[in-house]
């Protein structure tokens, strides 16, 4: 069994409180578990007005498999979200 993890810190430009932060954050979070199957969770920053960090995985049964799933699920959160990408790291384990 391979489990894929994303981890994205990403800055939210504009925003003026932190309902607007959640609202924004919880969007990214459905976005990858309907669209991508993930299981997706804000792991850090809760308490940050302007960054938020999101923490992603899937299980499959290849690396590469999982590792493109989560670089399309990259891609879609810094293409289809006003948001500005601080740093990003995909990594697979073997269990």
């Amino acid at each position: 069994m391979i489990v894929s993890m994303i981890q994205i810190i990403f800055e939210i430009p504009d925003i003026d409180n932190i309902k607007e932060k959640r609202r924004i954050v919880r969007s990214i979070k459905d976005k990858l578990q309907r669209r991508f199957r993930l299981s997706a969770a804000e792991v850090d920053l809760q308490d940050s007005l302007s960054f938020a960090q999101i923490g992603g995985a899937v299980v499959s049964n290849s690396k590469t498999f999982g590792e493109s799933v989560l670089q399309k699920a990259f891609e879609m959160i810094e293409k289809d979200n006003p948001v500005r990408i601080q740093d990003v790291s995909i990594y697979s384990e073997e269990f």
